[in-house]
């Protein structure tokens, strides 16, 4: 899935051009026109992919577009690495205190003029490539987006109702939300502004933070307890014009007419924050704000401010999949959702793979669906995921195939595990989710520390210090400070300096998922190495053959992540 790196190929690229470095040896060899006619090609390309990146759905020519951006950009790497081998060649003859002559005859007028044509000629041909992407890029109707802005909608709106005879092993979770939410207001327990009490849900997609929430919403004890009930879906933009008419809808007799419904939309923000307050004014309410998103501190305050006119009492639930989300929201501390006991993951795994009583038929099946289960995580989404696939399957190779190989290589629907956490990976900034794909590398379960991907990941040239001279270390633990957030990591440490952590089993599944075409990690399976690979991991000894290892030309990084191999 290439087009998920390109992005940050180019930044790192333009990072390079604009280097002190590259503008020194550009200009001492004459080449300081070509490489800024380079930039100025990648910068037209660059404003390109984030359009691209939102159409490509729609349009699938644009994935190949993004491929030939791709390969461009990894070509260009290519050349300038020739000026940064010039500039280390340079630091090595002099600190070597090398006679004169040979410093003389490497910067002799022969040698530069050899160089200086061999590299006008390659950037000459990778800005003609480019010149034909971007070219090719206007024919698909892309437009310049120069700032990463999220676009993306999140998944399917959801929706109050649940059927609870189909949820199973949430019963304890349902009473502790519902003590949470019987507890008088408190006062002064360092969690902020108290006019209504935020009780955030976070975990991991897939979950069930949703579910949970109609399991509250729809307890008959809610009914007595709130006299008003709101259920707003946010999922995309976190829109206030948007998310005030759901609210009024919500709140409204659901008897009325769409006709209502209609002049509630064409009412300006004035009337709708009016009517707003009205509808909530010394109420006591219960409002669940799902699928929440936004980082916008201010944003949410605005509507936080609006909506905090209820009677005493009233309570808001936010479910997310990120803590700083959570934190900022909350005004008690976050109600971390774990996932399913190996019971519950089976009765959930047994609900979906088999017709009501039709496992007891089984047995050999049900053993096999046991060691499926361990692979889904306590995760319920998953669950469903792989027991739906195998409805009505009561074929044995099947379900061995299902347990022998990994849930990213299943056939997924819209609404299925990968799916739905590849949302989460979407909504990373780019250069975070080329990060990420480098987690595909390694085995699951591994245990890594923030300065170890920190180096790897610098190595690469893929840390960008947002506060410019911030040490690379500091800047590894942000990157990692944000996988957190976004519920990626368990087995979470820190120590100070460094951080340890692990992958959940799933998303390291996801990991593979998005890395799939170009990250390979090779052990005693492997038979082959696509030629597209650039990325390459080895994890065991068997592994090393000279036949399965030739020469390709775009391999790029080769690791061995595991001690003793290699």
């Amino acid at each position: 899935m290439a087009e998920y790196f390109v992005f940050g190929i180019a930044e790192s690229l333009l990072g390079k051009l604009a280097s002190n470095l590259y503008e020194e040896v550009s200009r001492a060899f004459d080449l300081y026109e070509d490489v800024q006619g380079l930039r100025d090609t990648l910068l037209i390309v660059k404003g390109m992919l984030l359009d691209a990146e939102e159409k490509k759905e729609k349009k699938h020519g644009l994935r190949e577009w993004l491929r030939q951006i791709q390969n461009v950009c990894l070509d260009a790497e290519d050349v300038l690495d020739g000026f940064e081998s010039k500039s280390l060649r340079k630091q090595v003859l002099k600190a070597s205190g090398s006679t004169r002559m040979k410093v003389d005859h490497f910067f002799s007028s022969s040698n530069s003029l050899v160089f200086r044509f061999r590299m006008a000629r390659q950037i000459k041909t990778v800005r003609r490539r480019l010149d034909k992407i971007a070219a090719d890029g206007s024919k698909f109707g892309l437009e310049r987006i120069d700032i990463d802005h999220s676009r993306l909608q999140r998944r399917e709106m959801t929706y109050s109702h649940v059927d609870a005879s189909r949820v199973i092993g949430r019963e304890k979770n349902r009473e502790e939300i519902m003590k949470l939410l019987m507890q008088p207001l408190l006062h002064g327990d360092g969690y902020g502004d108290q006019s209504v009490c935020v009780i955030p849900i976070v975990g991991i997609g897939g979950l069930g933070k949703t579910t949970l929430a109609k399991l509250v919403f729809n307890d008959k004890r809610m009914d007595d307890l709130f006299p008003l009930k709101m259920w707003v879906c946010i999922s995309d933009d976190f829109d206030i014009r948007q998310i005030i008419v759901k609210i009024i809808n919500s709140a409204s007799d659901p008897t009325i007419s769409v006709v209502h419904q209609e002049s509630i939309n064409n009412l300006d923000i004035e009337q709708l924050q009016s009517r707003l307050r009205h509808k909530l004014s010394y109420q006591k309410f219960l409002l669940v704000l799902d699928d929440v998103w936004n980082e916008d501190r201010s944003k949410w305050i605005e509507l936080k401010d609006l909506i905090k006119v209820g009677a005493s009492g009233s309570k808001i639930i936010v479910t997310t999949r990120s803590h700083s989300i959570a934190s900022m929201m909350g005004t008690v501390p976050s109600y971390v959702l774990e996932g399913l006991s190996a019971e519950n993951c089976l009765s959930l795994f047994l609900k979906w793979a088999f017709r009501e009583g039709e496992e007891k038929e089984h047995p050999n099946l049900v053993e096999i669906g046991k060691e499926i289960v361990k692979k889904c995580g306590g995760v319920p989404l998953a669950l469903k995921t792989s027991g739906s696939s195998l409805f009505s399957v009561l074929d044995l190779e099947r379900w061995e195939n299902m347990r022998d190989h990994e849930l990213w290589n299943l056939k997924q629907q819209k609404d299925d595990i990968l799916p739905s956490l590849k949302l989460s990976y979407d909504q990373m900034p780019s250069y975070l989710r080329h990060c990420f794909a480098f987690f595909s590398l390694y085995p699951k379960d591994f245990g890594f520390t923030s300065a170890e991907m920190a180096n790897f990941w610098v190595t690469l040239g893929l840390l960008r210090s947002p506060f410019g001279s911030q040490k690379i270390e500091n800047v590894g633990k942000l990157y990692i400070d944000e996988l957190y957030s976004r519920s990626f990591l368990e087995d979470f440490e820190d120590f100070g300096t460094m951080y340890y952590f692990k992958l959940h089993d799933l998303v390291h599944d996801l990991s593979l998922y998005v890395a799939k075409e170009e990250f390979l990690m090779v052990n005693s399976h492997t038979h082959k190495i696509p030629e597209q690979i650039r990325h390459i991991s080895v994890v065991e000894n068997d592994s090393l053959s000279h036949t399965l290892f030739p020469k390709f030309r775009g391999v790029r990084t080769i690791i061995f992540p595991v001690d003793g191999v290699g």
